[in-house]
C-alpha cells in the first residue's frame, strides 16, 4: 500500500510539472506517414472547442522554413502536410523532435506543440565502395587485424546496423569494434598464414545487417592480395587522438603532428601520411596532411554552428614492396567562439492598440535565438527606455509585449518599439530590431474653437441667406471621432428666438442670415453655437458669436414740424411790421437712422421772393433777411429741403407758405385759443387747466430758482430751462398721445410715449408770449421707434393753426461740458429758453445740453436733431 502512494504522489507531481509549461503537447508519428493523417485533435488536447478555432485564429507559427504539419480548423485536427523524412531531418540523433508554435487570439496566447518522428527500417546498411583490395603479406604474423570500411545505416535505434557476417574462409575471419562515438567498425582479422605459392588472392564478401524487422543488409566485395615482402607495417603512438581547435582559428594554422613508425629498413621504412580513401570532400577542403612530417594544419574555415566537430581516418604507408600501411583516427572538437548576433523573431505581427488600452494587454509574441552554444547563446531581450511597453517572459527565449503606460494617439499615432537583443557572450553581440505599434483611436477630445467668442458685423437690409461669417472648431481625433457638425443652440434674441434670425451650415460652421436685419429695429444679438463630433460617446463644445447690424441710411428725414399732408402747403402768418432777422418758422425734422445717417441739414431751395427770407443750415430757422416793405407781396412760397449726411443721401422737402398781415399781435395767445376753441362746452375743463397749469408753474418756478443759485454757486451757468432723462431700459411702444403742460410763464406741448417706468418718447414745444425765443425741441431715445406713426399722432394732436412768432430770435447751438463727457443718449433733452433769456444783442447765448456718445465727436455747429 506504501508504494502505491510514492507512485500516486509521483504520477501528481509530472502532472503538476507539465501543467507549469504552458499547455505543451507531444505527439509520436512514425516517418513517411501519408499525406492528410492524423497526427493528432490539437483542439481537444488544448482544450477549445471547434467554434473557437477559426474564430480564436488558430494558426502555425513555426521557426521551421518548411511546415510538415497543417491544421484542419473543421475538425480541430493536427496532420501530415508534406513528406517526413527522419534521417535528413534529424541525422544520427536517437530523439527526433519538430517544434511546433501555435497562436490563438482574442485572448492572444501561445502553445508549443513537439512531434516526436519515430524511425522506421526504411534504409538498408551500404558500404561506400562496392569493391575493395587489400595487399597482405604473406609473412604477415595470424591475428593481425586490417580495419574495413564501416558500412552506414541511416536509421537509428533497433534499425540501425547491428552485425557483419564474412564469407566462409579459413584464412579470415571478421570481428567488429564499437568505438567511442557508437559507431561499429568492421576488421579483418587474419587467422591462419598466408601461403602465395597456395593462393595469391581472396575473394571475400562482407555482409552488413541492421536490426529492422524484416532485416535490410548490404555488402562489398574484398579482394586479398598476397605479397611476398615488407613484412612491417608502420604503427602510429596512438590510434586515435584527441584536440580542440577555436572555431575562430586562422588558416594554415598547425593543429597536430602525427608519427608512425616502420621496423624496416631502406625503403620499406620510409612512412608517408594521408588522409584516408574516404575523407569526406568537407574534411579534404578544410584540413591538409603534410605527407613527409604527418603535420595537419588548417585549410579552410570553420563553423561550429555547421560542424561542431570532425574525425579524420590517417593511413602512414611505406615505400616498400609490397608496401605496408598503419591506420589512426584524428578526432578534431571545435570550441564555439561568439561570432552569432542574436536573432529577434516575430512570432505574431504586431496588433493595433486602442489608446484606452490597460496595461498588460498583449500587442505582440516574439522569440530570440542564437545558433551559438553556452554562455554564447544565451539571449537577453531589452525594450528602450521611452516606450510604454515592457517585454514579459513566457517561456525557453519567448516573450510577450505588453502595454505599460499611458497611450495617447494624439501625441503619438504610432510607435517604433525597439527591441535589443544581447547575448552573455565576451564580448557580446546585440541585434536591434524595430516593431511598429499602430495606436488606434478613440474619442477622448471635445472640438475645440478657434476663439473663445466671434463679432461679426452685418449691414442693415441685407439680402436674406447672406452669409455673415464662417466659425470653425478642431478635433485632434480621427474618422468619425474628428468628425464636427455645427448647429446653433436655441436661445432668445429680444422676444425672437435667435433660430428665426439666422441658420449654420452644419459642415462647414457657416453662418447665413434667415431674414433682413433693420438697425432701427435690431442692433446686436447672440448666436450660441454648438460644435459636436460624432463619436462614441459624443463631445461637444459652444462659442458665442456676436452679430453688430450695422446701420444704412435708409431712411429719410421725416419733418416733425410744421405739420403738413400729403400735398398740401403749411401757412404761418407774420407782421409786416416784421424786422431783419424776424423768426418766420422753425422747420424741425427727425432721422430714423443713427451716427452721420442722422445729421440734418436745412437748405431753402426755393423762395418766391429769395431776398426776403434765409435759413439756418443747421437748426432750420427761416428768417427774415431784411425789413419787409409795403411793396413784399402778401404771400410768399417756401420749398425747403431737408437732407441727412448718409450714403446715398436721403431727402426730403417740405412747403411752408408765408403770409404777411397786419396787426398781428400775441401770436401765442392766438393759438392757444385756436388749440381749445372746439366748442363752448369746454369753457369748464379749460379753466380746471388753467389752475392746474398755474400750481405747476409755481412750484416749477421755485425749483428752477433754487437751481439757478445753486449753479451760480458752484459758477457753472445753465441756460437749459428743462432737462429730463428717461429710463435707459429700451422697451418699444408706440401709444403715443399729447400733454399740454406749462412751467411758469412757459407753455409748451409734450408728446409721451410708453409706459411711465420705462424709457419715454418726448417731444416738447416750449412757447412763451414774453421771450423772442421759442423752440420746438425733439429727443429721439436710443430705443426702436416707428417715427411715421409717431409724425401721425403729432399731426393729429396738434392745432391747425400756423405757428407765428413775432419778434426777432436768434438760436445758437454750442456745446456744453457735459458733451466731452459722453453721457448716455438714452434720456430725454428739452430745451427751451423762458423770459429770464430775454437777450439784446451781445447777451449770452442761450445753451442746449447734449446728451450721448455722439454729443463728444460732432462740432458745435453741426450737431443734428437726432442727437438729442
Amino acid at each position: 500500500l506504501k508504494r502505491i502512494w510514492e507512485w500516486m504522489a509521483l504520477c501528481i507531481f509530472f502532472f503538476l510539472l507539465w501543467n507549469t509549461i504552458d499547455a505543451q503537447i507531444r505527439y509520436t508519428v512514425p516517418e513517411e506517414r501519408s499525406l492528410g493523417s492524423v497526427v493528432g485533435n490539437i483542439a481537444k488536447d488544448l482544450g477549445l472547442r471547434i467554434a473557437e478555432i477559426s474564430d480564436r485564429k488558430l494558426r502555425i507559427a513555426s521557426e521551421a522554413g518548411k511546415q510538415y504539419f497543417s491544421l484542419d480548423l473543421g475538425k480541430g485536427e493536427l496532420t501530415v502536410s508534406d513528406r517526413i523524412d527522419r534521417e535528413s531531418l534529424c541525422g544520427q540523433s536517437n530523439v527526433c523532435l519538430l517544434p511546433l508554435q501555435l497562436v490563438v487570439e482574442a485572448p492572444l496566447e501561445f502553445f508549443r506543440v513537439e512531434i516526436e518522428i519515430q524511425d522506421i527500417n526504411d534504409n538498408s546498411p551500404r558500404f561506400p565502395t562496392q569493391q575493395r583490395t587489400l595487399k597482405i603479406a604473406e609473412s604477415t604474423s595470424t591475428g593481425v587485424r586490417f580495419p574495413l570500411e564501416s558500412a552506414l545505416d541511416p536509421d537509428v535505434g533497433s534499425n540501425s546496423l547491428k552485425y557483419y557476417m564474412l564469407n566462409k574462409d579459413e584464412c579470415f575471419s571478421v570481428k567488429v569494434k564499437n568505438l567511442d562515438d557508437g559507431r561499429k567498425v568492421p576488421e579483418l582479422v587474419l587467422e591462419k598464414s598466408l601461403d602465395r605459392e597456395k593462393q595469391d588472392v581472396h575473394q571475400l564478401l562482407l555482409t552488413a545487417t541492421d536490426g529492422g524487422n524484416p532485416a535490410q543488409s548490404g555488402t562489398t566485395q574484398i579482394t586479398i592480395i598476397v605479397l611476398d615482402i615488407n613484412d612491417n607495417i608502420p604503427v602510429f603512438e596512438n590510434a586515435l587522438y584527441k584536440i580542440t581547435i577555436n572555431e575562430n582559428s586562422s588558416k594554415d594554422t598547425s593543429l597536430i603532428r602525427l608519427k608512425a613508425t616502420d621496423l624496416d629498413e631502406g625503403l620499406n621504412g620510409e612512412v608517408n601520411y594521408y588522409f584516408g580513401e574516404h575523407t569526406s570532400e568537407t574534411d579534404s577542403s578544410t584540413f591538409m596532411i603534410d605527407q613527409r612530417t604527418g603535420e595537419i594544419f588548417l585549410k579552410g574555415e570553420l563553423d561550429y554552428e555547421t560542424t561542431p566537430r570532425y574525425r579524420i581516418d590517417v593511413v602512414a604507408k611505406d615505400r616498400g614492396t609490397p608496401e605496408m600501411e598503419g591506420h589512426c583516427s584524428v578526432e578534431m572538437e571545435v570550441v564555439d567562439v561568439n561570432d552569432n548576433a542574436p536573432e529577434i523573431v516575430l512570432t505574431s505581427l504586431p496588433s493595433p492598440v486602442r489608446e484606452d488600452a490597460p496595461n498588460g494587454t498583449v500587442v505582440a509574441l516574439i522569440s530570440a535565438r542564437d545558433l551559438d552554444a553556452g554562455d554564447n547563446g544565451k539571449v537577453t531581450l531589452v525594450v528602450s527606455l521611452g516606450f510604454p511597453f515592457i517585454l514579459k517572459p513566457s517561456f525557453s527565449d519567448h516573450y510577450a509585449l505588453v502595454t505599460n503606460g499611458i497611450l495617447d494617439r494624439e501625441t503619438f499615432s504610432e510607435y517604433n518599439i525597439e527591441i535589443t537583443a544581447s547575448d552573455a557572450g565576451s564580448p557580446s553581440l546585440t541585434t536591434k530590431k524595430i516593431i511598429p505599434v499602430n495606436i488606434l483611436d478613440i474619442n477622448d477630445n471635445p472640438p475645440s474653437f478657434t476663439d473663445l467668442s466671434y463679432n461679426v458685423y452685418l449691414t442693415e437690409n441685407n439680402a436674406p441667406g447672406s452669409i455673415l461669417g464662417t466659425i470653425s472648431a478642431s478635433d485632434p481625433d480621427l474618422g468619425d471621432n474628428a468628425k464636427i457638425s455645427y448647429s446653433i443652440l436655441d436661445s432668445k434674441a429680444g422676444d425672437m428666438s435667435v433660430s428665426s434670425y439666422v441658420y449654420i451650415n452644419a459642415e462647414n460652421g457657416s453662418i447665413y442670415s434667415m431674414q433682413s436685419f433693420d438697425y432701427e429695429k435690431v442692433k446686436v444679438f447672440q448666436v450660441q453655437v454648438q460644435a459636436k463630433d460624432q463619436g462614441s460617446p459624443s463631445l461637444n463644445s459652444t462659442t458665442t458669436v456676436h452679430v453688430f447690424i450695422l446701420d444704412q441710411n435708409d431712411n429719410s428725414p421725416i419733418v416733425i414740424y410744421p405739420s403738413a399732408g400729403m400735398g398740401s402747403v403749411s401757412n404761418q402768418n407774420i407782421p409786416r411790421s416784421a424786422k431783419a432777422g424776424h423768426l418766420v418758422t422753425k422747420v424741425t425734422a427727425v432721422d430714423a437712422d443713427s451716427g452721420h445717417n442722422a445729421w440734418i441739414s436745412y437748405k431753402l431751395v426755393e423762395a418766391t421772393d429769395a431776398s426776403l427770407f434765409s435759413m439756418n443750415l443747421y437748426t432750420g430757422e427761416v428768417r427774415t433777411k431784411r425789413t419787409i416793405s409795403d411793396q413784399d407781396d402778401s404771400s410768399h412760397r417756401l420749398l425747403i429741403e431737408i437732407k441727412d449726411n448718409g450714403e446715398p443721401i436721403q431727402s426730403t422737402t417740405v412747403t411752408v407758405g408765408v403770409s404777411l398781415e397786419d396787426g398781428i399781435h400775441e401770436p401765442v395767445l392766438d393759438y392757444r385759443q385756436r388749440a381749445h376753441e372746439p366748442g363752448k362746452k369746454h369753457g369748464e375743463i379749460t379753466f380746471y387747466l388753467i389752475i392746474a397749469l398755474a400750481s405747476i408753474s409755481a412750484v416749477s418756478l421755485l425749483t428752477f430758482v433754487i437751481l439757478t443759485v445753486k449753479c451760480v454757486r458752484s459758477g457753472r451757468r445753465r441756460t437749459c430751462c428743462c432737462m429730463r432723462r428717461g429710463d435707459p431700459e429700451q422697451h418699444k411702444n408706440r401709444n403715443l398721445h399729447i400733454q399740454l403742460n406749462t412751467d411758469g410763464p412757459i407753455k409748451y406741448v409734450e408728446v409721451l410715449g410708453g409706459d411711465m417706468l420705462s424709457q419715454r418718447q418726448s417731444f416738447k414745444s416750449c412757447l412763451s408770449p414774453m421771450s423772442e425765443f421759442s423752440d420746438l425741441t425733439l429727443i429721439k431715445p436710443s430705443s426702436t421707434m416707428d417715427f411715421k406713426e409717431m409724425v401721425n399722432v403729432i399731426d393729429a394732436s396738434l392745432p391747425d393753426s400756423a405757428w407765428t412768432f413775432e419778434s426777432q430770435q436768434v438760436s445758437t447751438y454750442t456745446d456744453s461740458k457735459h458733451q466731452e463727457r459722453g453721457g448716455s443718449n438714452q434720456g430725454q433733452i428739452m430745451g427751451c429758453v423762458g423770459p429770464w433769456a430775454k437777450r439784446s444783442r451781445g447777451a449770452p447765448t442761450p445753451t442746449t445740453t447734449i446728451q450721448g456718445p455722439l454729443a463728444a465727436k460732432r462740432p458745435p455747429s453741426m450737431f443734428p436733431l437726432e442727437a438729442l
